[in-house]
């Protein structure tokens, strides 16, 4: 091969690194971007300490499964616990637990409901949204379909943080409890799921003003 065709393919591949590193760079100060915008949107809102609640919200506890691979699933007793715990402690007036019903078999929101009554929480104080398929769904019907004025998330922090961000594109007022989060390798796996979540965040308010898949006829709510 010649000294001047191996020196132009060595310029090619240095040119071709460049490009790479840059779109590699954008990449990344964009998803630190989004992640930032949705801790931005809940500083000063989001609580480690129940005591710190303000009281008089309409309590919002976004769904998961009871169970994964049959064993206990940490992500929904924490999240019982700390409606349970927000309860006791007199900061709420009700509660929506807002899940996937996809099947009969599958209800999210129905299992939410047994293990609130079994902690402690009135059953006629619970209100089921069986259409909360993802988080934006449940944050937009809480102000749509269920009137809420004052919401208080009840999730770990994570996805408090990206339900601050939809409600404040929504001009919603809201606080916020972080239930325990989990640790290990199923931790990880959702933090990981996360980051792909706010990108998706963003470009349901920014770019595809999304709406819930499902809404319907406003509901009333046992205040």
């Amino acid at each position: 091969m010649a000294k001047g065709k191996v020196s132009g393919w060595r310029k090619w591949l240095l040119r071709t690194m460049l490009a790479g590193g840059l779109v590699l760079l954008a990449v990344l100060g964009f998803l630190l971007w989004v992640n930032l915008a949705a801790v931005k949107a809940g500083s000063g809102l989001l609580h480690d300490d129940v005591a710190s609640v303000p009281a008089g919200g309409v309590g919002l506890v976004f769904g998961c499964d009871d169970k994964i691979d049959g064993r206990e699933n940490l992500y929904f007793r924490y999240r019982i616990d700390a409606a349970a715990e927000l309860w006791r402690a007199g900061k709420l007036v009700c509660v929506i637990v807002s899940g996937d019903n996809r099947t009969k078999h599958y209800n999210e929101p129905e299992r939410m409901k047994q293990a609130l009554v079994s902690a402690g929480v009135p059953a006629d104080k619970i209100v089921c949204d069986y259409a909360g398929l993802r988080t934006l769904d449940s944050v937009v019907r809480a102000k749509e379909i269920f009137g809420v004025s004052e919401v208080t998330f009840i999730s770990q922090r994570f996805q408090n943080e990206r339900a601050a961000y939809l409600a404040r594109a929504h001009g919603m007022r809201f606080s916020g409890f972080n239930a325990r989060d989990v640790e290990g390798q199923g931790g990880l796996k959702v933090r990981f799921r996360e980051v792909l979540a706010r990108v998706k965040m963003w470009l349901d308010v920014k770019v595809l003003k999304t709406r819930p898949k499902h809404l319907g006829e406003p509901e009333t709510l046992p205040m």
